[in-house]
């Protein structure tokens, strides 16, 4: 689904994670604590990240699939519906010109008739 300005939700979800690690990287960088500790932590939250990224992305690609798969499956009805149409419509043609072809027949031979 796309918001007002054409952004997706994916967009969103991961704008999010990233502006929460980049704030928590800052929390931790500005704490009063030891620098092993520090970097335990981004290490852990870097890891927490990578597995959330995973997935919001394998959950994206699930829904893609199945829009794809089910945008496939109305285009395949759209241009059978459409092949069903331009056969009547052919039919519907022929019809009228074979029409057309007799009645002109009959009146030449009505013409040639008169002359």
């Amino acid at each position: 689904m796309e918001g007002e300005r054409g952004v997706s939700t994916g967009t969103v979800v991961l704008a999010f994670l990233a502006g929460g690690l980049i704030g928590a990287g800052v929390a931790l960088l500005v704490a009063p604590q030891s620098g092993k500790e520090t970097r335990e932590k981004i290490r852990d939250a870097a890891e927490d990240a990578k597995e959330k990224i995973k997935t919001v992305t394998e959950d994206a690609k699930t829904k893609l699939r199945s829009i794809t798969d089910d945008a496939k499956v109305r285009l395949h009805s759209t241009i059978e519906h459409g092949k069903e149409t331009i056969e009547e419509k052919k039919s519907i043609v022929s019809s009228a010109i074979e029409a057309g072809k007799k009645a002109m027949e009959e009146e030449k031979q009505r013409l040639s008739e008169k002359a």
